[in-house]
């Protein structure tokens, strides 16, 4: 259920014997998100010779790639390839291809495309989702400082933080650790604080 995917968008380019390479990669979460993405970068780069993409969505497990004219295997699946091995999903890549002239052969052009996309990964930001719970955390001062103590240990996000009558504060717990890390708090505060689930979510940790 847990899932990788990126922040926000990400470019890379390089040039191979005057043809210049250049990948985009952006988080989508549909197909519509995908192919308006793709269609906007072949419209910023229309003189390009190609515009090759792929890209793997969670919903319905959707896997798409184009070679986009050029020869068959040597561009999308490759593209592919690099995001499968990232293990990224929700996610698009295009790399526009600028030809230079030279032809870079069936090995030449899979080794271009990989090679684009993974700059383009490599300048994205990774985002390790997972699934949570959301708590809210009341107590009384005296049990703040046992109870921050504790936090870290179950890997737990801080939300917010409400110093009034008494302190409430809301973090996020991956959902495997939550019980356990209901149970951790109950029993080192012997039941003296009150914990509420208010939500399911995915975040990044």
């Amino acid at each position: 259920m847990n899932y990788t995917t990126i922040k926000a968008l990400a470019k890379a380019s390089f040039i191979e014997k005057r043809s210049e390479f250049i990948g985009y990669l952006c988080p989508v979460s549909t197909n519509d998100e995908a192919v308006n993405f793709i269609n906007n970068i072949k419209a910023e780069h229309r003189k390009a010779k190609h515009n090759v993409y792929a890209y793997i969505l969670r919903d319905n497990n959707i896997t798409r790639y184009s070679d986009d004219g050029e020869p068959q295997g040597t561009a999308g699946i490759p593209v592919l390839d690099v995001l499968q091995k990232h293990q990224l999903t929700d996610i698009c890549c295009v790399v526009t291809r600028y030809f230079g002239g030279i032809l870079l052969g069936g090995g030449g052009l899979v080794r271009a495309y990989s090679h684009c996309a993974s700059l383009a990964v490599n300048e994205a930001d990774i985002l390790n989702m997972y699934f949570c719970n959301t708590a809210i955390i009341t107590m009384d001062y005296d049990l703040y400082g046992k109870i921050s103590y504790i936090l870290p240990e179950f890997e737990t996000k801080l939300i917010s933080s409400d110093f009034g009558n008494n302190v409430k504060i809301t973090v996020n717990v991956k959902s495997e650790l939550y019980d356990s890390f209901c149970k951790k708090l109950t029993d080192i505060t012997s039941g003296k604080i009150l914990i509420e689930k208010t939500n399911e979510l995915f975040d990044n940790f």
